[in-house]
């Protein structure tokens, strides 16, 4: 069994030993080094991170004995003895990701490269408690089966990715006060926990997504960027010196709380203007119900009117926001992900840039705004993110700070 590398002393190591703070530090930090650049010889990950050549050694050979590494083919060089790259082992770990959305329930689980290999869903008008303590349970019982027995053992947490404050729901989804209340105080994670034989962290589900991007999103991702997530919901996520920032409540970049102009003229907050709950209504009111298949977005079928409005003034609310925010954290990149068809997404974000192109912002450098690179499993996969990040990862700036002497 691998080592647990949060040295927080959560119970004995993986293998059954007890790392010091130092050496779990290095040992994280060489996980993060190969998980964000690849494949890497011994040679490469020394200079990269100031570790002597012998330090790097023995790290490497503990983390192949445990199962996290594995070996590549050699490569050949010109002089001296062919360099052999050391690669993540897909097995090396395995984690569930539970997404609570104002619909749906998601729970998947991933391996070490964040494949997802198992998933449940299931479908319900508004949250409960009770409810999501049940479908978690379940879910990890019937996708723990599906894992072959000696991988089992490897299961190394449960994150949960959900808006923070559900009780105010009630509100905007008339809902009974009295049904999500119950959310006022209760320690989801807790309960889950219970039931579990592993960690169990919580993060808002915008800020999941957003670490899905950081954690499993593309090589070259920039170290600072605004993120926003278009749910049921519309919500936001922030990412500074390559690290996501949740702020003092853990709601940090709650960008559907921004008030924003409407193309008519009105003052609201973003998430009346730009969440898939705004299109839904729309549908609703047409008696167009059911389009919006929440639990499979490849099976949405809306009609072009009601999309390209919705479109539009999503379009015009967000560039609002992104500005707003880009005039106080000087952020160059914007990505936008969602819950939604891919060319969906592609139509947003063309309308998105030319919302912002139209806006003065004299003294502001205007961001470059990008797809996600996730698509629609980005909460789950982030909520996935979450133990995978405590127990064998430690931030990217990191890297530029070098290792524990």
């Amino acid at each position: 069994m691998a080592r647990d590398l949060s040295g927080l002393g959560r119970g004995d190591a993986w293998r059954g030993s007890n790392q010091g703070g130092m050496r779990a530090y290095n040992e994280r930090l060489v996980l993060s080094l190969i998980r964000e650049n690849g494949a890497l010889a011994k040679a490469e990950i020394a200079r990269s991170t100031g570790l002597s050549a012998q330090t790097v050694s023995v790290i490497m050979r503990a983390l192949e004995a445990d199962g996290l590494l594995v070996r590549g083919a050699p490569v050949r060089g010109k002089v001296g003895q062919p360099s052999v790259p050391m690669a993540l082992a897909k097995d090396g770990a395995f984690f569930f990701g539970l997404k609570v959305g104002r619909r749906s329930l998601e729970m998947v689980l991933t391996d070490f490269l964040g494949n997802v290999l198992h998933r449940v869903r299931a479908r319900h008008p508004y949250p409960k408690p009770e409810t999501t303590v049940q479908f978690a349970s379940d879910a990890i019982a019937q996708m723990t089966q599906k894992l072959p027995p000696e991988h089992r053992s490897r299961i190394a947490g449960l994150g949960i990715a959900l808006p923070f404050q559900l009780w105010d729901w009630a509100a905007a989804e008339a809902e009974s006060a009295t049904s999500m209340q119950r959310w006022k105080g209760y320690d989801i994670a807790k309960a889950i926990g219970a039931v579990c034989a592993f960690p169990v962290y919580v993060c808002n589900d915008a800020s999941s997504a957003c670490g899905a991007e950081l954690v499993f999103g593309n090589l070259n991702t920039p170290r600072d960027f605004l993120y926003v997530f278009v749910g049921y919901f519309v919500g936001g996520g922030l990412v500074l010196d390559n690290g996501v920032y949740t702020g003092r409540t853990g709601n940090g970049a709650a960008l559907g709380s921004l008030m924003v102009s409407t193309r008519g003229g009105d003052m609201r907050q973003l998430v009346e203007v730009a969440s898939l709950s705004v299109l839904e209504q729309a549908l609703e009111a047409r008696g167009d119900q059911g389009l919006m298949v929440w639990d499979d977005v490849a099976h949405w079928d809306v009609p072009k009117v009601p999309m390209d409005a919705w479109l539009d003034d999503a379009a015009h609310g967000i560039a609002q926001a992104i500005m707003a925010s880009v005039c106080l954290v000087d952020v160059g990149h914007v990505f936008v992900e969602g819950w939604m068809p891919e060319t969906m997404r592609s139509d947003l974000v063309q309308r998105l840039r030319a919302e912002i192109a139209k806006i003065s912002a004299a003294g502001v450098q205007k961001p470059v705004v990008a797809e996600g690179s996730i698509g629609p499993d980005a909460r789950a996969l982030g909520a996935a993110s979450l133990p995978l990040s405590k127990r064998f990862l430690v931030e990217r700036n990191s890297y530029q700070k070098g290792p524990v002497q």
